[in-house]
């Protein structure tokens, strides 16, 4: 019924622990599919670790919105959820986000709560550098959410012209398309801050966050027959 979607590049470190955050849910998914975004490190070697409980693929790299819609090509669920390698599901997250959509069958997707933690195995002065971790904090972004297939498709994939600000823009198609959608008011989500998180990592590209904002305003002036002058 539901398929989890992890795409990973490079993360050895971490990969083992998302892998089993979605695995041992109160309510097992249908199927994880892992796809390998062209690593260099040990992730091919701990993801098939586990054998025929994922589904693995790897392919030569093209970006982490690309893995994402190579996974959802591949799933077979009714109900999609994504998964950062680098982070992990709280046990009950598809029981009670899937509770909330059989309750409410009008709603296209539900979103919940995040929870950050410093990863325990950073130097302690690597550490020092990070932000403060936000305890509890509601988070409408598409790794957080579990989504109708039907809805999903129809406000269609990942932008793979993007290297940051990919769950921000989808979030924008999908309010635009429009999507209903929900909150749960409870954590589902454990985010972890090291190093090498992908804000961080592509950070030479964050000004791409302008582009997808103004692309949604430019969509929505479109729609509405708006156009950009103030009011």
């Amino acid at each position: 019924m539901i398929s989890v979607i992890i795409a990973v590049y490079n993360a050895e470190r971490y990969i083992g622990e998302a892998v089993e955050s979605a695995l041992r849910q109160t309510l097992p998914p249908a199927e994880v599919i892992v796809i390998d975004d062209g690593s260099t490190d040990r992730t091919s070697e701990v993801a098939q670790s586990f054998g025929d409980a994922i589904r693995y693929e790897r392919r030569s790299r093209a970006g982490f919105a690309a893995g994402r819609n190579r996974g959802v090509e591949l799933s077979t669920g009714d109900y999609l959820s994504f998964l950062d390698a680098d982070d992990r599901f709280v046990p009950d997250k598809l029981e009670r986000q899937l509770s909330a959509l059989l309750e409410e069958p009008e709603v296209d997707a539900v979103f919940g709560h995040v929870r950050e933690f410093i990863s325990p195995d950073l130097d302690p002065a690597v550490a020092e550098r990070l932000r403060r971790p936000i305890p509890d904090a509601p988070w409408p972004t598409p790794n957080l959410m579990l989504v109708r297939r039907e809805s999903f498709l129809r406000v269609g994939p990942f932008s793979t012209a993007l290297r940051v600000g990919v769950g921000v823009d989808w979030y924008a198609r999908a309010v635009e398309a429009p999507l209903k959608m929900s909150m749960l008011p409870a954590v589902v989500l454990e985010r972890r801050l090291h190093a090498e998180n992908n804000g961080l990592r592509e950070k030479d590209s964050r000004a791409q966050y302008l582009h997808v904002l103004k692309a949604s305003l430019d969509r929505r002036r479109a729609q509405t027959g708006g156009d950009s002058s103030p009011s």
